[in-house]
């Protein structure tokens, strides 16, 4: 119970730094294109990386919102979650493929989300994420020409494993088996010299 409490503590932390942050974010979107209406942002390539990024960041933080964040007991439909992908992913060098087409529970969703992150640290040249769910199995498979494993992190996705040392950057292979295991899921993953797969 102590686990659980924590967890949600730590969800609850999550959703309300997201939460924070979308706003003004927003704003500085809203006024690029107040400026570009009112005929003012004519400056040179300076709006256009001011808009890019604001735009990076929102995609980043709609992302971290769903993975870290309180899930709560939400439905999120295929078109929502293949907007946030899009937003993030699109034009990079990874590509990311949602493939259920039925609304998902928003705590099934997050564990998908982990998973990518997990997924995304190994793919640092790029490549493909396709999302699958059977059932009630989850499949996130991630292919690439070339992939960077790491064989300490990836230790991590099973269940008890030590965390010392684990960076905040990686802190995904360390909540993704324990939410899992919240939800009654067991973790597992395989890895060829192309195909890196989670399964729960």
């Amino acid at each position: 119970m102590m686990a659980d409490a924590q967890l949600d503590l730590v969800a609850m932390i999550g959703s309300r730094i997201c939460h924070d942050l979308i706003s003004p974010i927003g704003a500085i979107n809203n006024g690029l294109e107040l400026l570009e209406m009112a005929g003012n942002a004519k400056t040179g390539p300076e709006i256009s990386l001011i808009g890019e990024s604001v735009g990076n960041a929102s995609a980043r933080i709609r992302f971290f919102r769903v993975s870290f964040g309180a899930a709560g007991d939400q439905l999120m439909g295929p078109a929502e979650v293949r907007s946030i992908l899009r937003d993030l992913y699109d034009g990079g060098r990874l590509r990311v493929e949602w493939q259920p087409d039925q609304s998902q529970a928003r705590a099934e969703v997050k564990l998908a989300f982990l998973a990518i992150l997990c997924l995304e640290s190994a793919l640092p040249y790029g490549g493909k994420i396709t999302v699958t769910q059977n059932a009630k199995n989850w499949q996130i498979a991630a292919l690439a020409d070339k992939l960077k494993v790491d064989p300490a992190l990836w230790k991590l996705l099973a269940s008890g494993s030590a965390r010392n040392g684990l960076q905040p950057s990686h802190v995904q292979f360390a909540l993704l088996p324990l939410i899992a295991a919240d939800t009654g899921r067991q973790v597992s993953h395989q890895v060829t010299d192309t195909t890196l797969t989670i399964s729960f």
